[in-house]
């Protein structure tokens, strides 16, 4: 009874990233087999924070994108990617919601470095990372700096989560579509331990 019952969860949960009929990796089978609690846990987890009400679904599948790209999962990279088009995206937008996680896996490093370090050279000597693509993106500002602000808290920089945030406030943006983007984000990460 509870091998099926988990197996269903399993499936839903896969299903709801758009990787319906995929084989479930090891991990998540054992998690189905030990009857995980955590597993109810996740598939809820994943399905709420995908239907966030201040996140489009166009929205929620380019930040699935943009976490796939960034934990470099390209099969769910290429679910997201999908599902993404179903709901209108072009090439461009995807493109650009690659190129702006490789952007801040780039500036997350170096603002991250900075802000350790904490020394007057560095914090003063100009970056030298070219950023053009921030100046009009395809995806629209508010929505650029959200995408940044969620990869921003994936990988850990204070500096720019900080920065990000303070952007996306400056272009209205509600608290709680903040929230929840970057609740996205990590739930999304979670999965991605687990597949």
């Amino acid at each position: 009874m509870f091998a099926t019952t988990n197996q269903d969860t399993v499936a839903q949960l896969l299903e709801s990233v758009g990787l319906a009929g995929a084989q479930a990796s090891d991990k998540l089978q054992a998690l189905a087999t030990a009857d995980a609690r955590y597993l109810k846990d996740l598939k809820i987890n994943v399905t709420n924070s995908l239907g966030a009400a201040t996140l489009s679904k166009k929205e929620a599948y380019f930040i699935g994108v943009a976490v796939a790209v960034n934990e470099k999962h390209q099969a769910l990279q290429a679910a997201f990617e999908k599902l993404a088009q179903q709901e209108g995206a072009t090439d461009k937008e995807i493109a650009e919601v690659i190129s702006c996680t490789s952007l801040m896996n780039a500036n997350n490093v170096f603002y991250r470095f900075r802000h350790f370090v904490n020394k007057e050279f560095y914090t003063s000597t100009p970056a030298g990372i070219r950023m053009s693509i921030m100046a009009n993106p395809v995806l629209g500002k508010e929505f650029f700096e959200l995408l940044s602000l969620v990869i921003s808290a994936l990988n850990g920089c204070e500096m720019c989560v900080t920065s990000h945030e303070e952007a996306v406030v400056k272009h209205g943006t509600e608290p709680q579509r903040v929230l929840d983007a970057v609740r996205l984000g990590a739930v999304l990460r979670s999965l991605v331990v687990l597949l």
